[in-house]
């Protein structure tokens, strides 16, 4: 079993790299019982100071790091697909589950995954949304991403069951990775459900 921990780097610095290091001793730990806590800093070398996603294949010990140019993506529009089973705890090298979603997908920026009747997150980033008072994330996400566990820590979103029916009270919707930071989209569109 291989998995994956992608991280943000730019002028040679890694991103949030604390919040990477717990969730890969933590997945270590938990899958494998290694108890040793690693800083992966150690090993983040990039070939010059533009901005990276940095991605750290492995499983018992590391595998593989590669260093991919950042192109950010627009997003803006969102099938709705369902699955009541797909489980992604951990971040998984191996997409397959996400990626049969995105076959779904039409002409549209990416899938926003219903689980249960509740919203979980798209193909790549956790999600949150303004009710006009605050930000609100699903209590229920596919993965506990980096981002949004730092945004909880900071109270700057809270976490709740979000229905998919109740999706018309929120104004704006919020994209959340490592690489995305928090992305506010002003406009958004829900295709399906």
């Amino acid at each position: 079993m291989q998995l994956l921990e992608t991280i943000k780097v730019d002028r040679g610095k890694p991103y949030l790299i604390s919040f990477h290091n717990e969730r890969f001793n933590r997945t270590r730990l938990e899958l494998f019982g290694i108890q040793e806590n690693f800083d992966l800093s150690t090993i983040i070398n990039p070939p010059d100071l533009n901005c990276y996603r940095c991605r750290i294949v492995y499983s018992k010990k590391i595998e593989k790091i590669e260093f991919i140019p950042y192109q950010p993506r627009i997003f803006k529009t969102f099938q709705i697909v369902y699955n009541d089973y797909i489980d992604y705890k951990y971040k998984y090298l191996d997409r397959s589950a996400i990626q049969k979603l995105e076959q779904f997908k039409q002409e549209v920026d990416d899938i926003l995954i219903i689980k249960q009747g509740l919203i979980t997150d798209t193909s790549i980033a956790n999600v949150a949304f303004f009710d006009g008072e605050q930000w609100i994330t699903p209590a229920n996400p596919l993965l506990k991403g980096t981002t949004r566990e730092r945004l909880l820590q900071e109270n700057k979103i809270q976490t709740k069951m979000i229905d998919l029916k109740e999706i018309k009270k929120y104004s704006k919707m919020a994209l959340m990775n490592a690489l995305l930071g928090f992305t506010v989209l002003e406009e958004f569109y829900l295709i399906g459900g």
